[in-house]
């Protein structure tokens, strides 16, 4: 069985999302090698190892380096830590999710690098300062790009000849689950009807004003709050005695809460951290078969306009929840037919055999061959800015941002 090495600035264990989906099906055909962040530990640097799925081990590092993510002042300790993660001679195949990982990539020998682009993090809060540099190395050297929508394979299709759209999909079994209605969570059922939900990260992306507006406007509404708060503080987070937060939960649980809800929500803040997502959880929705209503984000409005109620103010959200709320049998009927009509479309496994197909078909370009090639070449220089180097080369030196000079912390991804 072929070896399939991961990158990726997510937590295995953080919130069950695309990478999970896609790395459990693929792992049909590969042995799966997921290379996390490194994490913070005093003494001697080593690699925990985490089998989490048949034929996916999670790799996490351990170093006593306090720079975050796949910094440059990790890449020397991780890739001494990295170097016997496949055994000589074997060419696997490179999937990165984090551009910041790319000098990794001198570790190893892939017969092809996949970079799979599920957000634009360089519009992320905090981004790292080498990430658009780096991005545009991994472009370069990709022999397959997938975007996680619509409008990332728009931003995404003039930089790389190989680019393929391949949207967030559903496991419509798993959330079919909360079509029956007495299946809800026991941890929300001393909360009264109706219940507007949202699960997922709250974070720069999360309208917290919107949902404050909502809970003043109605305050006989409760709304649900499932999910991790990240990178925001808990403080600033609207408080009143209808607005409850359950905290991160698990996979499993989802459909349970699900199930208890009245309606929707897609509460996403328009700003750039948003501006090219593809949220999950729509699809998700709708195969739980409950209305929904979300902000204008571009991969929901467009494809989903007619199924989901698109709204761009407080009041115009407010408004549309009404309506859903306040839908007859008949309409309720009517939207759940056109719910299954899209569900029925796609799944993961279809997604995952596709991209799998992709990867069988596609011939290397050994782009990354040349890459490490560069990389040799101007290694332990100790001003790369010095060196005579070709117009190739600086290209690279400034993608990779090689430097033998410690660079201060960057802020985590």
């Amino acid at each position: 069985m072929p070896t399939l090495i991961v990158f990726c600035h997510l937590r295995w264990d953080f919130v069950f999302q695309r990478p999970q989906h896609l790395m459990t099906r693929m792992a049909e055909h590969y042995r799966i090698l997921i290379v996390e962040e490194p994490v913070y530990h005093e003494g001697q640097a080593h690699l925990k190892k985490t089998v989490v799925a048949p034929n996916i081990t999670v790799c996490q590092p351990q170093t006593a380096i306090h720079a975050p993510g796949f910094h440059d002042d990790q890449i020397p300790t991780l890739r001494t830590l990295l170097a016997d993660l496949v055994p000589e001679g074997e060419k696997p195949v490179v999937w990165f999710y984090t551009p910041m990982a790319l000098p990794l990539l001198q570790s190893f020998e892939p017969s092809l690098v996949v970079y799979d682009c599920m957000d634009e993090l360089a519009a992320f809060k905090n981004p790292p300062k080498q990430l658009v540099q780096r991005e545009s190395a991994l472009l370069n050297i990709a022999d397959l790009c997938f975007t996680g929508g619509p409008s990332l394979y728009q931003s995404k299709k003039e930089r790389h000849a190989n680019a393929h759209c391949f949207s967030s999909s559903v496991d419509a079994k798993h959330f079919q689950k909360a079509q029956d209605r007495s299946y809800s969570h026991p941890d929300q059922a001393n909360i009264p009807h109706p219940r507007l939900g949202f699960y997922g990260v709250i974070d720069e992306r999360f309208d917290t004003e919107l949902i404050r507006e909502m809970a003043a406007a109605r305050p006989d509404w409760q709304i649900v709050l499932v999910g991790p708060v990240v990178k925001i503080d808990p403080a600033h987070l609207p408080q009143a005695a209808n607005i409850h937060y359950m905290g991160q939960r698990t996979y499993e649980e989802l459909p349970k809460f699900l199930a208890g809800w009245d309606v929707c929500l897609l509460p996403f803040a328009m700003n750039d951290s948003t501006k090219f997502i593809s949220p999950t959880k729509v699809l998700e929705y709708m195969a739980a078969e409950l209305p929904s209503v979300s902000t204008p984000i571009t991969d929901v409005k467009v494809p989903y306009g007619d199924v989901v109620a698109i709204a761009e103010t407080a009041e115009e959200f407010i408004a549309a929840c009404d309506r859903m709320l306040n839908m007859g049998a008949e309409q309720k009927a009517a939207l759940a037919e056109r719910m299954r009509a899209i569900v029925a479309r796609t799944s993961w496994d279809i997604t995952a055999n596709a991209m799998h197909k992709l990867i069988q078909t596609t011939a290397p370009g050994n782009r990354a061959q040349r890459l490490t090639a560069d990389l040799a070449d101007i290694a332990g220089a100790e001003n790369v800015s010095a060196l005579p180097l070709s117009a190739a080369h600086k290209q690279t030196a400034q993608a990779v941002e090689i430097d033998a000079k410690p660079k201060k912390a960057q802020a985590a991804e």
